[in-house]
């Protein structure tokens, strides 16, 4: 790590046991350069030099019989301190009416900050967390002072636009700039995605994570300026205090490191203010995320 590197929140930081727990979409060809576990060793070597201070775990998406061993694992590690995890985002099914009753388990831990449920499965049909009881739960999320993190198709970025629209007490987050592919989208979509970004950037309740799309990528031989155009439509609409980084560890080395991730931003925000840099690397993410004043390097 150099002096001049700022110091960085990772907000999306994956880690499982596959002995522990099951993750139903971990196969076929795509996923099978991560079908092991990835553990806090791993990370700490995929992290050196990278100057980061602190990190939030997010869910797995695990099999939903696993969710609460899911939690209490990530819970652990927020609360030890000899790593640099310091919230956790934990899984849920916010479609179940039993939903409620568990987030309430948790609402009461501080390392427990938000939820969320992949909404791009397979199984997970458009619209679905528009049903009245995804909406109802997305409510009582607010109410115990949880967020729910949006990871969606891009063409139903809009769906989570009319989701926050009807839960205005509660905070959320658009994972991976809304999963725009960075590369051979139809204009149709990277339209309508466009549009409902900047939807989205229109409501207090939203902020956009800025994570994951490099897996998007044509291959592993990519340019930082391929990912601009996606990255920079949403610092444009939602702003320098409503953007914050995200890793995407261990997914992102589908197609990248973390740290030629994280050199790609840093390459395509280097012409914005310093200010701006480090609240996109940092403090936009420690006031999100309300994390614990410890600063643990990894």
């Amino acid at each position: 790590m150099t002096s001049e590197r700022l110091p960085i929140i990772d907000t999306h930081v994956h880690l499982w046991d596959l002995e522990q727990v099951r993750l139903p979409w971990l196969h076929g060809e795509a996923t099978a350069p991560i079908r092991r576990s990835f553990r806090l060793d791993d990370y700490r070597e995929a992290a050196a030099g990278l100057n980061v201070a602190r990190a939030v775990y997010l869910e797995v998406n695990v099999d939903p019989a696993d969710q609460r061993r899911e939690a209490a694992f990530a819970i652990d590690l927020c609360r030890r301190d000899d790593n640099p995890i310091a919230a956790a985002v934990i899984g849920g099914s916010p479609l179940e009416a039993s939903f409620a009753g568990y987030v309430e388990a948790f609402a009461g831990d501080p390392c427990v900050k938000g939820v969320r449920t992949v909404l791009h499965d397979p199984d997970r049909p458009p619209g679905m967390c528009l049903a009245p009881q995804f909406v109802e739960n997305m409510r009582v999320l607010g109410r115990l002072g949880l967020h729910f993190e949006l990871c969606l198709r891009p063409g139903e970025v809009g769906d989570g636009v009319r989701l926050a629209g009807r839960c205005p007490g509660t905070r959320f987050v658009i994972d991976h700039c809304g999963n725009m592919p960075v590369w051979g989208a139809d204009e149709a979509l990277r339209a309508q995605w466009t549009t409902a970004i900047r939807a989205a950037a229109g409501l207090e309740n939203v902020v956009c994570k800025i994570s994951g799309i490099v897996v998007t990528a044509r291959s592993s031989i990519w340019f930082a300026d391929d990912l601009a155009p996606v990255v920079d439509l949403c610092f444009d609409a939602f702003g320098e205090d409503r953007c914050f980084f995200g890793g995407d560890w261990p997914v992102c080395t589908l197609r990248s490191s973390l740290g030629n991730w994280v050199g790609a931003l840093e390459h395509i925000v280097r012409g914005r203010s310093p200010a701006f840099q480090r609240k996109l690397f940092h403090d936009n993410a420690a006031r999100f995320y309300r994390l614990l004043a410890r600063d643990p390097a990894v």
